[in-house]
């Protein structure tokens, strides 16, 4: 072999070993968040605004440089998975995330595919937030789920504590899918209107998911004559239909539900006969908003053409797992020490205005805290867009 020949070798087993490194690099800084959840079908607007939120503050973050973790500097990657709703594949989807090697999730958002994913999750250290309310998922002896937004147990009798003092409501009827997560809404609403002494005329009346004609099932459930109108996890492609059957049979009442729903969703499917409609939304308001939250709100804009106002809320998720890696590094790959770090956590909310914090709570419905801090906010919905009915917190 002649020099250049040994030259030209030796130049090229550098550049190999750089681009190597270079590579190896890359990839040792890539931080991988997932999410497992329904992103098709009728709930699609619940998972999908969790992705768009998750990917939104990835390039946000990116964009700036990364994130700063222990000393070394993360791009964040966000890696999906559309369970369709299906507890099965929200299996495979929790198990794909395992075998990435990924230690936290996002998802799932119904109850039965965060309950399915709890083995998957626990044999794999992975730490999750669903978007479900069973509060065994959140109990001991379960400790890797963490309560994403507000439970309809929480946010139902703050609703009805509000609509009987300012709207003078007295009796309460409630109509329900027949699956577990609405049908576990509807019991733990009938409960909390009961204990403010609401007269609950109808809470046995439901439907089944493929339902198109909701007239023969609001039809009882109106003579019973209601103030209000519950639609227990009404999913976002139901609510409109439901509201303008019950319009078109002549109720003048108020209609609810502690589930978030997609403004334009419910403009395009029942127009003015919504105005009024209640429901909880995203967990910030203008008055509130911090300039980093609208910062979000036109990056989201920009990158997928509209904004859903559930954003507000489902934004939470990744900075808080974010923010608990940052004050326990270890617990990019060692869970045990996210867990540990969980009881103190505290840091600046910079989705408010003021001195707001990121905190875990949950102590009172759990038992431990296995819940994101996140601002309850419930809207009205006018004229094609929500308004602001009330703020409030949960412990």
């Amino acid at each position: 072999m002649n020099r250049r020949t040994m030259l030209r070798t030796t130049a090229l087993a550098v550049v190999a070993g750089l681009t190597f490194s270079a590579a190896t690099a890359q990839a040792e800084d890539t931080l991988k968040i997932g999410f497992v959840g329904v992103t098709s079908g009728p709930a699609a607007a619940w998972g999908t605004s969790n992705v768009r939120s998750m990917q939104t503050l990835a390039a946000m973050l990116n964009e700036k440089g990364g994130v700063e973790i222990g000393g070394t500097t993360y791009k964040i990657e966000i890696v999906t998975f559309d369970d369709q709703k299906d507890p099965k594949r929200a299996i495979a989807g929790m198990e794909q995330m395992a075998q990435q090697g990924i230690h936290y999730v996002i998802g799932p958002n119904v109850d039965d595919g965060a309950a399915a994913v709890r083995p998957v999750a626990e044999a794999n250290d992975i730490m999750y937030v669903p978007y479900a309310f069973p509060k065994e998922l959140y109990t001991k002896p379960a400790e890797n789920a963490i309560l994403g937004m507000v439970a309809s147990y929480q946010s139902g009798p703050a609703i009805y504590k509000y609509l009987k003092e300012n709207k003078g409501v007295a009796k309460v009827a409630f109509v329900a899918a027949n699956e577990s997560d609405p049908l576990s809404q509807r019991d733990s609403g009938v409960a909390a209107a009961t204990a403010l002494g609401l007269e609950v005329t109808s809470s046995d009346v439901t439907y089944q998911v493929d339902t198109t004609d909701f007239t023969p099932v609001l039809l009882p459930v109106l003579k019973t004559q209601p103030d209000l109108l519950v639609l227990s996890g009404v999913a976002p492609a139901a609510a409109p239909q439901l509201i303008r059957s019950a319009r078109d049979l002549g109720y003048t009442g108020l209609i609810s539900t502690e589930t978030a729903q997609d403004a334009k969703v419910i403009e395009e499917g029942a127009g003015d006969a919504a105005n009024g409609f209640i429901s909880v939304g995203g967990a910030s308001t203008p008055e509130i908003a911090s300039d980093y939250m609208k910062e979000f709100v036109a990056k989201y804009t920009e990158m997928f053409g509209e904004y859903n106002d559930e954003s507000n809320t489902k934004v939470y998720a990744l900075e808080y797992i974010l923010d608990t890696m940052k004050a326990a590094p270890a617990s990019i790959t060692d869970i045990a020490a996210f867990k540990a770090e969980m009881d103190t956590f505290e840091a600046p909310n910079p989705f408010m205005k003021g001195d707001a914090k990121l905190t875990y709570v949950g102590t009172t419905s759990f038992g431990q805290k296995r819940q994101l801090s996140v601002p309850l906010v419930v809207n009205e919905y006018q004229g094609g867009s929500f308004e602001t009915l009330f703020v409030a917190t949960v412990d």
